[in-house]
């Protein structure tokens, strides 16, 4: 009687997908993003393996949200020094780094840990519709 063994498919290639995320609301675009830079939409996917593809955001500043997030939801920064904590609410978030609210929800969804940060070096978020990775010939993905 022979064992099962479990597969890892550690020779997987990672692509470039562009999303364009005009009009889309912040957390229901961030949980696709953390899925695809993780793999879990390939067939492939390996827990322990860095799998996912890479992608391009453009048009981060045209983000919705939904309800009175714009005014109540407050982001927290923490010098490490005492009261070195300062809050800022989404809208002013918003005005001064149109992409940090973007960026700081898919990092809030993706593992915390070393594969974590790979996974995020593979995530490039631009406030209008150009982005610099032309070269990588990226595809234009719908989510």
């Amino acid at each position: 009687m022979s064992m099962k063994k479990t597969k890892y498919f550690n020779k997987e290639e990672r692509n470039w997908v562009v999303i364009d995320a005009k009009g889309k609301i912040l957390g229901r675009l961030a949980s696709r993003i953390a899925r695809i830079l993780q793999g879990k939409n390939k067939a492939q996917y390996s827990p322990n393996f860095l799998c996912g593809d890479k992608v391009v955001v453009i048009n981060a500043k045209h983000i919705r949200v939904t309800g009175t997030k714009m005014e109540t939801k407050i982001y927290d920064k923490y010098s490490g020094y005492p009261s070195g904590r300062k809050e800022m609410p989404l809208n002013i978030l918003i005005k001064k780094n149109p992409s940090k609210p973007l960026y700081l929800a898919v990092k809030g969804m993706l593992p915390k840990n070393w594969l974590g940060k790979q996974m995020r070096r593979g995530l490039k978020i631009y406030t209008e519709g150009e982005h610099r990775q032309v070269a990588q010939k990226p595809k234009k993905i719908e989510v």
